[in-house]
């Protein structure tokens, strides 16, 4: 006679059999959380195994057994089974805070060395573009220097020609000066003329404003005149008319 037992995870299940006869025993596994189970050779039995009409079966610290009936010629029998109390303990499967605190703290740190590693290639290359400004200007002067030796002979000839050319305004300065002094002789003539002109003109207005007044007067004499004309024919008119009408009243 063989007997099994088997567990997985939290969960704990043995089995028994017992016959006359040679019988292939299954050890089972009932799965908890995700954990797969064990099948024996001849699969299909669970937490219990069945010999005739007799059955056994444990589940979790306690056991016992019932029968239904009588198997076989010989009398049922029942083994015992041992169970370790370290493999029914529950697992601890809490995390640890300082592990996530330190992950935090790694995950910082990375995110820092990034922050410096691309500051430190941004640094290289503002570097590297300052070598390269600092090559071409280098390689600048030196040409520089090539080309102020070969401009000596040409800046000689331009000041020899700046120089021919204030020697001929000084000469020419001298005609400048004279026709300087005529135009200036000129001006004066044309100012003494305006200012002549301008007093004359000052002459005209007023002789011009005494003129405007004899008009006004005349023209004010001449309304008068007009006024007592008119009044006067007026009244010749009625004497006349008068005189006409007369004779014929003496008649």
């Amino acid at each position: 006679m063989t007997c099994g037992s088997g567990f997985g995870g939290r969960a704990f299940s043995c089995v028994s059999a017992c016959g006359p006869r040679p019988v292939r025993c299954c050890i089972t596994a009932a799965p908890y959380r995700g954990i797969s189970c064990y099948r024996g050779l001849t699969g299909g039995f669970g937490s219990r195994s069945l010999c005739g009409d007799f059955r056994a079966g444990s589940r979790g610290r306690s056991f016992g057994y019932r029968s239904g009936g009588v198997c076989g010629p010989s009398p049922p029998c029942i083994t015992t089974v041992s169970v370790n109390e370290s493999l029914l303990a529950p697992l601890n499967l809490e995390i640890d805070p300082n592990a996530q605190c330190v992950k935090h703290e790694e995950k910082e740190q990375i995110k820092c060395l990034n922050d410096r590693f691309a500051a430190f290639i941004d640094k290289v290359r503002f570097l590297e573009q300052q070598n390269k400004l600092l090559e071409t200007k280098l390689q600048f002067y030196q040409n520089r220097q090539c080309c102020e030796s070969n401009l000596e002979p040409l800046f000689q000839r331009y000041i020899q020609a700046l120089r021919r050319e204030a020697e001929r305004v000084e000469a020419d300065s001298g005609r400048l000066a004279s026709e300087l002094s005529h135009v200036q002789e000129v001006l004066e003539g044309y100012k003494e003329k305006y200012e002549a002109e301008v007093a004359l003109r000052a002459t005209a207005e007023n002789e011009f404003v005494a003129l405007k007044e004899d008009v006004d007067c005349a023209y004010l004499c001449k309304s008068d005149l007009e006024a007592n004309s008119e009044a006067l024919i007026q009244e010749i008119d009625f004497l006349r008319r008068l005189y006409e009408e007369e004779p014929s009243q003496w008649t």
